[in-house]
């Protein structure tokens, strides 16, 4: 990061650790560690899905959705060590009632939507964020890989949410800006992006019609989304295919400072009156403290004070911030962001913090 311009939060697995996870003899001693069935394991590794909820099965309406989390389920360490009963008492001991959680395969995709409805039961409606890369030779073949897992996604379970990458913006940036004009992104990484995305989406639609579509970001990187919905691309030109999606996403950490007048090489913006002014809800479904920046009990108090929790909370109206999701449960190895310690088992002031902000302001 320069100048507090986090261009991509660090969260989820690199698609070498996701290949790897995606294997039969992976998710078999995850499912079993967890309390999974031997034929479950199975039909995850071999893409049958007779014991796996279908999607004929309806995400649990959970009222409001205000407070919720971030998960790693498959990703390893606590997530895959820690019963599913157990995560969900930590969710509904804090008061959270949504949990975001990665899917990157067809097997990675069986194994959230598993958890997906045990949570729902539960009263924690999860949601599923679909991962591609960029590595493609064109738009049309992102858009195809994009569709493949947007499909298997909405087969697996029937979502309410479905997330369509993960920053990808910000691997679309020609430089170190701060993303808030067309011409600080490179053409081709852009539609490749756009690729993605749109198949994505069109994956998911061709299951689920009335699925509710959310793209995310992070920084000011708010030119990436005004192209996409207005099919101009950073080359200038215009008349491309446009995406249109109904929830907003953003990530906001700590080194980021205050969201509503965020400072960088173009000067001070309130980034949610940007995000606002595209029409759509807005969800804040990271947000966190870097574990650098200081003690356990400084890190709690950044995380409820004036430029997280509470300042959501107060301009939730005002912006139409319909969700906050805390980055994240447990540690892992994206570092000591988590409520709780990489053991699963062991609060940290976050923890208790967080807990008392829910349960002091409703919503």
């Amino acid at each position: 990061m320069n100048n507090n311009q986090a261009t991509q939060s660090p969260k989820f697995l690199s698609k070498a650790k996701a290949a790897t996870f995606a294997t039969a003899v992976v998710l078999s001693a995850l499912l079993t560690a967890c309390g999974g069935g031997g034929e479950a394991a199975i039909d995850a590794a071999t893409n049958k899905s007779a014991d796996l909820p279908q999607a004929t099965d309806k995400a649990a309406t959970t009222g409001s959705i205000f407070y919720g989390a971030n998960g790693h389920i498959t990703n390893g360490g606590a997530y895959d060590s820690t019963a599913y009963a157990t995560q969900l008492a930590h969710l509904q001991n804090l008061g959270v009632k949504i949990y975001r959680n990665d899917v990157y395969s067809q097997a990675s995709a069986k194994v959230v939507a598993t958890v997906a409805k045990t949570f729902a039961a539960g009263g924690v409606q999860v949601y599923p964020v679909m991962l591609l890369g960029l590595n493609y030779n064109s738009e049309q073949a992102a858009y195809n890989a994009g569709y493949t897992l947007g499909q298997q996604t909405a087969q697996t379970y029937n979502y309410t949410y479905y997330e369509v990458g993960n920053e990808m913006e910000a691997r679309t940036l020609a430089g170190n800006y701060d993303g808030n004009i067309w011409y600080h992104y490179s053409n081709q990484p852009f539609t490749i992006a756009r690729g993605a995305i749109r198949g994505m989406i069109a994956g998911v639609k061709s299951v689920n019609s009335s699925a509710k579509i959310i793209v995310d970001g992070t920084w000011k990187h708010t030119a990436f989304f005004q192209m996409l919905a207005d099919g101009s691309q950073p080359d200038g030109t215009h008349g491309h295919p446009t995406v249109s999606w109904d929830i907003t996403a953003w990530h906001w950490y700590s080194d980021q400072g205050d969201m509503t007048h965020a400072c960088g090489n173009t000067g001070c913006h309130d980034v949610l009156g940007v995000l606002q002014s595209m029409g759509k809800p807005i969800w804040i479904n990271e947000f966190g403290v870097r574990p650098t920046y200081g003690t356990y009990s400084s890190i709690a108090s950044y995380m409820t004070g004036s430029l997280m929790m509470q300042q959501f909370y107060n301009n939730a109206a005002k912006y139409n911030i319909q969700s906050i999701q805390a980055f994240e449960m447990y540690d892992d190895s994206e570092g000591a962001y988590g409520l709780m310690q990489g053991d699963g088992k062991t609060q940290k002031p976050a923890y208790t913090a967080v807990k008392n902000f829910i349960a002091t302001h409703p919503k």
